[in-house]
This record gives structure tokens, sequence and C-alpha cells, in this order.
């Protein structure tokens, strides 16, 4: 099988409260239909995974190329 380029994804909070995702690179604070960009290495953190399976957050579409790059970029220069 062919090596892929694994992308990020936007997840959407799909609950009436904000929602707290506090995964192993950052803690995310999103608020009630607000969206936000997760790296792919994001994507397969647990806390994370626990909060699509509760359904807390949905994951609405895979970042585009465009988006995870400046993500990525936006995360290494806030180390």
């Amino acid at each position: 099988m062919a090596d892929r380029d694994r992308r990020g994804m936007l997840i959407k909070n799909t609950d009436n409260a904000s929602v707290r995702v506090s995964m192993a690179t950052r803690i995310l604070h999103i608020g009630p239909g607000e969206e936000e960009l997760i790296t792919a290495e994001e994507v397969r953190d647990p806390v994370l995974r626990e909060s699509l399976q509760q359904r807390a957050i949905a994951i609405v579409r895979p970042a585009t190329e465009e988006e995870s790059a400046e993500l990525e970029e936006r995360l290494n220069e806030g180390q």
C-alpha cells in the first residue's frame, strides 16, 4: 500500500455548550457551533477520538493542503 499524505480535519462543536478537548499537543476550547482545525497527528489523539464518540464534536471535512500548512505554521510559531 502506498504512503499517503495525511491531512488534518476541520471539526465542529455540535453541542449547545462549550467543549474543552485536552489533547496531548494542545487544549481546544470550542464554543457551540464553532469550528476548529486540527492537525493530522491530533486526529489520532485518544481524547479527541473519545469526544467524537460522545458526539460532542463532529468532523466537518478534511482540511485542505493550504489549511493544514497554515495550521502547522501557526502552531510552530507558538512553540
